[in-house]
């Protein structure tokens, strides 16, 4: 995938381009203004697709805003192909009931503090404040991430949109709907999503649900159940991602563990 990489390029070429044009122009009043954008825009789309197109655009703006002074250039850099998925699918999860309010803003940005800290969070929120201007074509977007990202990192960027969706205590149909057609574009097992879902939307039988097994399943199949899904959303699934989202990871993985728990002891087994 290497986004990270496509940015770098990206952003050298809007350096050098959006430079050339102040260059040609300085004699005008309005310079180069909104330049940089559709620079990085079009060189985004040519280098890294969709997500590329997005980010490239994004990431225009900015350099644009802090050639004027708008934003600050100090701080810490985007970390990741895994993060800026998540900005652009956070983004999409956001405009999901048609708006954007400041409160979800404030809530993704807490949520970006506690599981990446501070100086990422304020960097990722800049990035985050000019996606959410754009049209995102989700079906694009997610199959692109499918197409290069393992299934694992896959299960656990689903696992963040439900809790960036949940972040402010609900969990509105429209946007759970989002991160559905998010998962079946990303090529997510149904079963798989059913249980990412049931660790946040809790219903009587989720324990089950997050071990993919029917209510009426044995002893013995309950048991297998809870090992296989042990295995699959362990944290070290996810540890070449880094070590904060390894950790983040172990919220899915007590989630399974307190799933069988419940079982068990509704079954009184040992």
């Amino acid at each position: 995938m290497g986004w990270v990489f496509t940015i770098i390029i990206i952003l050298i070429l809007i350096g050098y381009f959006y430079n050339r044009n102040e260059t040609s122009n300085k004699q005008k009043n309005n310079g180069s203004k909104g330049y940089a954008k559709w620079v990085g825009g079009g060189l985004g789309w040519a280098f890294g697709g969709p997500i590329g197109g997005i980010l490239g655009f994004a990431f225009g703006k900015m350099f644009e805003d802090m050639q004027s002074g708008a934003y600050s250039q100090e701080g810490g850099t985007l970390q990741g192909d895994f993060k800026l998925s998540l900005l652009v699918l956070s983004a999409a999860v956001m405009k999901a009931d048609g708006s954007v309010r400041k409160s979800e803003l404030d809530f993704v940005r807490r949520f970006f503090v506690t599981n990446f800290g501070q100086a990422s969070a304020d960097q990722s929120i800049l990035m985050l404040r000019e996606i959410v201007k754009q049209d995102i074509n989700l079906q694009e977007v997610s199959r692109q991430i499918g197409q290069f990202m393992d299934y694992p990192s896959r299960l656990q960027l689903l696992h963040y949109l439900f809790g960036i969706a949940q972040a402010d205590g609900q969990l509105p149909l429209n946007e759970i709907n989002t991160i559905s057609a998010i998962a079946a574009y990303m090529g997510i097992n149904p079963s798989d999503f059913d249980a990412i879902k049931a660790m946040f939307v809790k219903e009587t039988n989720s324990a089950f649900k997050i071990l993919e097994i029917q209510p009426e399943a044995s002893d013995a199949e309950v048991k297998k159940a809870y090992r296989e899904m042990a295995l699959k959303f362990h944290p070290d699934k996810v540890s070449h991602l880094g070590e904060e989202v390894r950790k983040a990871a172990e919220a899915k993985f007590q989630e399974v563990t307190a799933a069988y728990e419940k079982i068990k002891k509704e079954r009184n087994l040992k």
